[in-house]
């Protein structure tokens, strides 16, 4: 065990460096300025030549690339170019907002995906299995920038009942929650679906209902608990990944997020910011994804994770 998660780690760093490395060579060699955004097209020569030597922009890009690595590795990621303050602390102010959204989302997911998924299973061939098959294939093909303004049209602009941007009060949160939460909720009943039929053409399934066991005891206590094992797999990526759908979400909403504030700073050219968004969304993926696999043996007894590093 303690070499697997060694290892992992280990592993796991080397996919932050790479992509972070990555990240910082696209975003300095797409065409832009961040001197001419800040100051503007009608800025002299002199006053734009002095402001990249400040940001230390005139300097070789691979001295730049090895001042941000070693800054990481102290915990500094820099000064925004444009909002003029440490990079940490700018993530540390938006990514509450990025959580909240993810677990609300999360939650909308399962809360969906788990009914759907065992009645479907339940009544395989039935009209609920095609109505609850039918949402999954309609939640998969909406997507985000389509979803989220079409809830607003209607529930914000015509019932009244959300507000239609922003984050100012609690209900501000439903509407992208639904729309980042439908496309996982649409993905994840299948796998339920899926999981649950596989098991219960079991034989301990065979003797439950022997025993005179109800059909719900059999799905929850039984089949539910045996078929976990994929689905947990499958939360496990959803929820890494549902920080990079939350970019579109927070857009469509004018949600004050790691996503919004990653986009906005594309756009302003601010390199700083971007390197220290995209690594802290592939920390949180990596992290997500690690966890997910030592969560195996607490749900199968079977897995051995000190061989599976090998």
């Amino acid at each position: 065990m303690p070499a697997y998660v060694l290892s992992r780690l280990v592993n796991a760093l080397w996919v932050l460096f790479g992509v972070t490395t990555l990240v910082f060579f696209l975003i300095h060699w797409v065409p832009g300025d961040p001197v001419a955004v800040m100051l503007g097209e009608s800025a002299s020569a002199a006053d734009a030549g002095a402001l990249r030597h400040a940001l230390g922009l005139d300097r070789p890009l691979p001295e730049q690339w090895w001042r941000f690595v070693t800054g990481v590795l102290s915990f500094d990621l820099g000064d925004s170019l444009y909002y003029r303050q440490p990079v940490f602390a700018l993530l540390t102010s938006r990514f509450g907002a990025t959580l909240e959204l993810t677990a609300w989302a999360f939650l909308v997911a399962v809360a969906l995906a788990l009914p759907l998924g065992l009645l479907a299973a339940a009544r395989k061939g039935s009209g609920w299995d095609s109505a609850a098959m039918g949402f999954s294939l309609l939640g998969v093909s909406i997507p985000n920038f389509w979803l989220g303004p079409l809830l607003v049209m209607a529930f914000s602009l015509g019932l009244g009942w959300f507000p239609v941007s922003g984050r100012d009060s609690a209900l501000s949160v439903v509407l992208p929650a639904i729309t980042l939460g439908t496309g996982l909720a649409a993905v994840l009943s299948r796998m339920v679906r899926s999981s649950l039929l596989e098991v219960l053409g079991e034989d301990y399934i065979r003797s439950a209902r022997a025993r005179g066991l109800g059909e719900r005891q059999v799905l929850l206590r039984h089949a539910l608990r045996n078929a976990w094992l994929p689905v947990l797999t499958l939360l496990g990526m959803q929820l890494g990944a549902l920080l990079g759908g939350a970019v579109v979400t927070e857009m469509v909403f004018n949600w004050p997020g790691i996503g919004a504030l990653l986009v906005e700073s594309i756009q302003r050219r601010d390199y700083p910011v971007v390197q220290g968004c995209v690594l802290l969304i592939s920390f949180v993926y990596v992290l997500v994804n690690l966890l997910t696999d030592l969560a195996y043996a607490r749900v199968d007894p079977r897995i051995r994770l000190g061989g599976a590093g090998t």
